[in-house]
């Protein structure tokens, strides 16, 4: 089925193709014409000489009319890196603008199979579409990972999932956050368990193993570990495979909920970061408690949990 856009949607749609914005590609009559043909268009009439706007606005409104996805075509073809041959500011000028109009008609400007297509969204504000409800991320990297070349890459990988989400790369987005979640896991396994006995060697272990030894060292809270492992869950379906045995592709409600607990994690890790890490001869004892509920030691107050109750928390340096 065709895409139908709202008049307004398609009046900014043209003004974009006109390029009358200072930061925006500028395009003449005879060149509005072959942008259309570049878009797929077919028939397309020479420029009559009509003020460039009224001129693309109407095309566009007819072509909508005539039941054609031209209008799509179009929208695509402004979002093309190859409509701007070394002019990068405009393009990313352009992609900007582009995807704060479309997203008010409940539309933006994703990936489909490795094409650019039009992704539905939530209609709204872009800056309130692309506000992820989520914990708040009240840490800097830095504060969880010490090695300053890792903590580098972990804030790479936290930059590229909040593009993936942007461009409607869901799938991307979690795949990045797992691969994040692993990392920051996998160096406080390192770096704090000192004498402390590991399940099986570093190097064997997984995201599971090593969530499950971050709690039992009270290095994160319980939310963390329970929720972890719905990320661990989409993480894996960088094999395509198991992406087929699900039946599920990630889309943005998955990534909502992927993402805090990211951030929750990270919380808590820095706000452990000094916390010893629990005996093992000790360990078991109280991990069972006094009523020999399992559970029992998630419900005592532990250094993560008392950051997490502290007002304030710091300012938000994340995603």
């Amino acid at each position: 089925m065709n895409e139908i856009f709202d008049d307004s949607t398609l009046t900014e749609i043209a003004h974009l193709i006109c390029g009358d914005e200072t930061s925006l590609l500028y395009r003449k009559g005879y060149e509005i014409a072959a942008f259309f043909e570049r878009a797929g268009w077919d028939d397309v009439p020479e420029y009559d000489g009509t003020p460039r706007h009224k001129w693309a606005r109407e095309l566009l409104k007819e072509r909508q009319e005539d039941g054609t996805d031209d209008a799509e075509r179009a929208i695509l073809r402004l979002a093309n890196r190859l409509e701007y041959y070394n002019q990068q500011q405009e393009y990313r000028a352009t992609l900007k603008r582009l995807n704060e109009v479309l997203v008010l008609d409940g539309r933006r400007i994703g990936e489909d199979g490795g094409q650019l297509a039009l992704v539905r969204c939530e209609a709204g504000f872009e800056d309130e579409v692309l506000q992820l409800p989520r914990v708040e991320l009240k840490v800097s990297v830095k504060d969880v990972v010490s090695d300053p070349d890792l903590a580098t890459a972990v804030q790479l990988r936290l930059d590229e999932a909040r593009t993936c989400y942007e461009h409607g790369a869901y799938t991307s987005a979690i795949i990045m956050l797992g691969s994040l979640l692993e990392g920051v896991l996998a160096h406080a396994a390192q770096v704090r368990a000192a004498g402390v006995h590991m399940p099986k060697p570093l190097r064997n272990m997984g995201l599971n193993d090593f969530v499950d030894f971050a709690f039992k060292n009270k290095w994160i809270e319980h939310d963390a570990k329970l929720a972890s492992e719905l990320v661990r869950h989409y993480r894996n379906l960088v094999h395509p495979l198991a992406e087929k045995r699900t039946g599920h592709s990630p889309n943005r409600d998955t990534l909502d909920m992927c993402w805090p607990v990211v951030n929750a994690t990270l919380n808590d890790l820095a706000a452990t970061a000094t916390a010893p890490p629990v005996p093992v001869s000790v360990r078991a004892p109280a991990e069972r408690g006094r009523d020999g509920n399992p559970n029992a030691s998630a419900q005592r107050p532990t250094p993560a949990s008392v950051a997490r109750r502290r007002p304030g928390g710091g300012p938000v340096v994340g995603t």
